[in-house]
């Protein structure tokens, strides 16, 4: 006859075994997948890291995504960008290294925020302290996107979701 005790580890192995497999599925099946992008420019290495969600038929511009609240820039994990060397984006310097990407929209314009804290979750800890810097955007009507896209274009990053869209300019450092 089992032992209670060894019956309830048995039980609890195995819950923890399913949800680790449910957890390491197909990426692409998860409601955000990961994804990324990256670009070479020269001997500078550029990549994006993001979580992509779906419009899902559902408002995003003030409601999913409110208005003049930090935002991570897509779902999950706060995006963020790495870069081997020093580069200008919209003449501003970034240091190389990784930063988070984070966005403050307004129904005009989008504050788009790098800040030095780059693994988080969310912007639940977002810290205004570490930001490096702040540019100010202003996005355009787009075709519709279902899902959140990073795209890296010649010297831009290509931000598309719902049916907005705006570009930042990159340049290496010399």
């Amino acid at each position: 006859m089992f032992n209670f005790k060894l019956q309830a580890t048995l039980i609890i192995s195995l819950a923890i075994l399913l949800t680790c497999l449910s957890c390491s599925g197909d990426k692409e099946k998860r409601p955000s997948p990961l994804t990324s992008d990256s670009i070479s420019i020269g001997d500078t290495d550029l990549s994006i890291h993001y979580s992509s969600p779906s419009v899902k038929k559902r408002k995003i511009w003030g409601e999913l995504v409110p208005y003049d609240e930090v935002w991570r820039t897509g779902a999950n994990k706060a995006t963020y960008i790495n870069t081997n060397k020093d580069i200008k984006i919209e003449e501003k310097l970034l240091p190389a290294g990784r930063y988070a990407l984070f966005t403050i929209p307004s129904e005009s314009d989008w504050i788009i925020v790098f800040n030095e804290d780059w693994d988080q979750w969310g912007a639940y800890n977002y810290d205004s302290n570490k930001d490096i810097f702040r540019i100010k955007v202003f996005p355009q009507k787009s075709s519709f996107n279902e899902r959140l896209k990073f795209v890296f274009e010649d010297s831009t990053l290509r931000f598309d979701w719902e049916e907005l869209s705006y570009s930042l300019t990159i340049n290496p450092e010399l």
